[in-house]
């Protein structure tokens, strides 16, 4: 009997392989890799929409998973949180200009 879950259901099962991958990562040179940012980058880049799948398949997905997608995640991922943040003071700076002008 196969038993499959969603990949979010998995979570806790997966840690063993995130940590290898993190550790993977980490002596590649990604010395910033968590389980948290492998496990976003596999949510955003791999597994779009929270599939269901058997664990075998999602171990694979964990191993499988290419330092290019994760810089491409990491490097995505720190220009929209920049983005964001400029815009954050974007507004801020128009909020302070009208409490000044009234």
């Amino acid at each position: 009997m196969t038993r499959t879950k969603t990949v979010e259901e998995w979570r806790t099962t997966l840690q063993p392989a995130l940590e290898s991958k993190v550790n993977e990562l980490q002596l590649m040179g990604y010395t910033q890799a968590t389980k948290e940012n492998v496990w976003n980058c596999l949510m955003k880049k791999v597994w779009r929409g929270n599939p269901t799948k058997r664990l075998h398949e999602v171990v694979q997905d964990i191993f499988h998973l290419s330092s290019n997608i994760y810089m491409s995640y990491l490097t995505v991922d720190t220009y929209q949180e920049t983005q964001n943040d400029d815009i954050m003071a974007s507004i801020a700076a128009l909020t302070n200009n009208d409490d000044e002008t009234t």
